[in-house]
């Protein structure tokens, strides 16, 4: 798949669950219940135990994309991308990532949190830029502060966002809402409580649905 492609098909998806879970049979559980949803992509990240097979098993499917979270080493990259991961995401600025990712034509998006970060990401040929952990720096008031001076770069907010506020985060001018321990919700996973996530789900597509990108004069 085409690295512009993905990029596109994210930016239309708008939300990227980001699936953190203890052990590899939760996080198959949200897969699993999360696409019962209708939600399209997930973030799997490497603090998964056996994350890269996970990774593998889930690339193989054609009806999601799957990205591989938390990278952080060129190693990492290097497995998860023998693995069919459709995108890379790292927590910080790693500059050797998106050289590697981008020679299998797959987006890199390297973690920020200050301007000066967010800078160095872009300088090192990310594809979009994680702003984490967005919720300790004042939430979509400070993406939206980002954007005014960033406005070319596509910002994935993502950490301590709540399920009711991807609208205002979309709003702010995200490119895409990573969602994770309010939708990937370990102890509603443990308990079984399929309905209830798979109602998350639905809930945050809904929101999602509502939101239209402001026409520019």
């Amino acid at each position: 798949m085409a690295l512009n492609n993905v990029l596109e098909q994210l930016r239309q998806l708008r939300v990227i669950p980001v699936v953190r879970t203890s052990t590899p049979e939760l996080a198959v559980t949200a897969i699993e219940w999360l696409s019962e949803a209708g939600l399209r992509t997930f973030e799997i990240t490497l603090t998964i135990p056996d994350a890269v097979e996970l990774i593998a098993k889930y690339a193989l499917r054609k009806d999601i994309l799957i990205g591989a979270g938390t990278v952080t080493t060129v190693l990492q990259a290097e497995r998860c991308l023998d693995s069919g991961a459709n995108y890379l995401v790292s927590p910080s600025v790693v500059p050797e990532l998106p050289e590697i990712s981008h020679q299998q034509e797959v987006p890199c998006f390297l973690g920020a949190l200050t301007p000066t970060e967010l800078h160095n990401a872009v300088r090192a040929g990310a594809d979009a830029v994680k702003i984490y952990p967005i919720n300790h720096m004042g939430g979509a008031s400070y993406l939206k502060a980002l954007t005014s001076v960033f406005p070319e770069v596509a910002l994935i907010p993502t950490g301590g966002i709540k399920t009711n506020e991807i609208f205002q985060y979309l709003n702010s001018g995200a490119a895409c809402v990573g969602l994770g321990g309010e939708l990937v919700n370990e102890t509603l996973i443990r308990e079984g409580q399929r309905e209830k996530i798979i109602q998350l789900g639905k809930e945050v597509l809904q929101q999602v649905a509502a939101f239209s990108y402001p026409e520019i004069a």
